[in-house]
């Protein structure tokens, strides 16, 4: 057994996230293929840049409305207790309503393809598409 301390709190980047996005670390990466996790808190407007994992992700929500979009345009409104899968390779992007905030704990396993996280980061999720989104 092994204790993993409380991790600080951190403002996720501006270069992945539209808004005010807040990240804490649950199961920090230990190299390998381990699972990683993290609580991830958006406030009303926030959300993360359109990105896919080569191992796929898991979204489990604690609290708020949030929504999660692929580039089919499908969109699911996801409330606590709600859990998302995303497959390997998925371009997808989450966030909150504009109106609500949203809190989920994001898990992943991180592949051994040397680049460290397994995550591929693209564009912004244009505020067309995130008002489109408000409306499904």
């Amino acid at each position: 057994m092994e204790l993993i301390p409380v991790q600080n709190t951190v403002k996720a980047p501006a270069a992945a996230f539209t808004g005010h996005v807040y990240t804490t670390a649950l199961r920090p990466e230990f190299g390998g293929t381990e699972p990683i996790a993290a609580l991830v808190r958006f406030t009303p407007g926030a959300r993360t840049f359109w990105h896919s994992h080569a191992s796929g992700q898991t979204l489990h929500v604690t609290e708020g409305v949030g929504l999660v979009g692929t580039r089919d345009g499908k969109v699911v409104r996801v409330r606590a207790g709600d859990t998302v899968w995303t497959p390997p390779g998925e371009d997808h992007w989450h966030g909150s309503t504009e109106a609500t905030a949203m809190c989920h704990i994001a898990m992943s396993v991180t592949p051994q393809d040397g680049n460290g996280t397994g995550t591929t980061w693209r564009e912004a999720v244009s505020d067309e598409e995130y008002a489109a989104a408000q409306q499904q």
